[in-house]
């Protein structure tokens, strides 16, 4: 696992597939978005300490959606730490175990993509924490002087991003994704439905966005928003057209 300083309160952890984030607020509060596949929670507590922060300085870990390589390890991380998990109330009786996640609808060009990523990541289930708080739109987090959850169904039923307005940073979780070819927002892949993917990414578009923070792929740190926008206008055209 990479650990990989973005802003002064943002580090950034990259697993072999996907990424988590780490917003501190204080030596004595920080919050987990997202918190990759089953296995790594010794790796980000480990990586907290890294930090110069106790492993208790985790008050939350926000899961932005069900899928393993983002809920495996929240588990773990609230065993070590004692953090509160929190997930989008349609997705958290999937990230408790209580019901199995619908499969995505995958387009023919989707599926060597989505088995090489299978094959990346831990076989078998993740172990499932016990207790979930569930979040829903308009939901304000006390991180970064106010987080907005704001639910962008699509990928998930329960997909949120977290958006922190006061810091112009926004996490995304997989509504949206940096290009493997150029490193450019495009529309997150493996989805439950695409249309209202799309309605998603418009609304993360419309935000006042400095720095864009991607399950997958590297972050975007300058002029996020714009970038943003030239995502949607491109997905626009190619439907007009």
């Amino acid at each position: 696992m990479d650990v990989v300083e973005l802003l002064p309160r943002l580090v950034m952890l990259r697993f072999p597939v996907g990424q988590a984030y780490v917003w501190r607020d204080g030596p004595d509060a920080l919050t987990l978005i997202d918190a990759g596949p089953a296995g790594s929670g010794a790796r980000i507590v480990e990586a907290v300490t890294s930090l110069g922060t106790r492993p208790e300085a985790v008050r939350r870990i926000v899961v932005t959606h069900f899928h393993e390589d983002h809920a495996g390890g929240a588990a773990e991380v609230a065993a070590l730490t004692g953090a509160e998990v929190l997930a989008h109330r349609l997705d958290a009786l999937h990230v408790r175990g209580e019901a199995p996640g619908p499969p995505p609808a995958l387009e023919d060009w989707e599926l060597p993509l989505h088995r090489r990523a299978l094959s990346l990541l831990p076989p078998g289930d993740y172990e499932r924490p016990p207790r979930v708080t569930e979040l829903s739109d308009g939901d304000v987090l006390d991180v970064g002087g106010g987080a907005r959850v704001l639910h962008v169904p699509g990928h998930t039923w329960g997909s949120i991003a977290l958006h922190l307005p006061d810091e112009g940073v926004l996490f995304t979780g997989d509504t949206v994704a940096a290009s493997p070819s150029d490193g450019t927002p495009i529309p997150g892949v493996f989805n439950l439905d695409k249309r209202q993917l799309t309605t998603s990414c418009a609304r993360l578009a419309d935000l006042d966005t400095k720095t864009t923070c991607f399950g997958h792929g590297d972050p975007v740190l300058k002029d996020a928003g714009g970038k943003l926008r030239a995502m949607v206008d491109a997905a626009d055209g190619d439907t007009d057209r």
